[in-house]
């Protein structure tokens, strides 16, 4: 087994802190800082004005997301296809229906994979993003001790991504 240090050398699994920065390219979502989160089954995002609608037979969603940490001002209209709907248990043991979508996970435009995301309002938690242990099945290690392994996004990087500065 190899060490710790060494481990940066291996593709696949990743090996990331406790919260990274991702892109979620078909929502239009440039930038999202997620924590990481082993004890979640499944991932959620922040949304919100989520309503449903049809598209010929299929199912869709279209909300509203906040996709940065401590700004309610900037926000991104996303829709997407509804692949199922459950009960959640949240950390504070409510349960809720919620909205499953599917989107593609980009880690800095190197590795992508599909992940199934739920839907429900994140404004009072920290994060917008969080990936859940599906998401992570044989794919990502967590080092708890450290965040952003993956690499780090500065205000000004992240601003540009969104084209909030020039």
């Amino acid at each position: 087994m190899k060490k710790l240090t060494e481990m940066s050398e291996i593709t696949l699994p990743l090996l990331v802190g406790w919260h990274e920065w991702f892109a979620l390219p078909q929502l239009g979502i440039k930038a999202i800082k997620a924590k990481i989160d082993t004890g979640a089954k499944t991932s959620s995002l922040h949304a919100f004005n989520i309503e449903e609608f049809k598209k010929g037979r299929q199912r869709w969603v279209k909300f509203d997301i906040h996709p940065l940490q401590n700004n309610d001002a900037f926000s991104i209209p996303c829709t997407a296809r509804v692949i199922d709907e459950r009960i959640v248990t949240s950390s504070s043991g409510q349960g809720e229906m919620r909205y499953v979508i599917k989107a593609t996970l980009d880690l800095h435009h190197k590795i992508k994979w599909d992940i199934e995301l739920t839907l429900t309002n994140r404004d009072t938690m920290a994060f917008r993003m969080l990936l859940g242990r599906e998401a992570m099945h044989h794919r990502v290690i967590v080092d708890p001790a450290h965040s952003c392994l993956l690499g780090r996004l500065s205000n000004r990087q992240v601003q540009k991504r969104y084209k909030l500065i020039v």
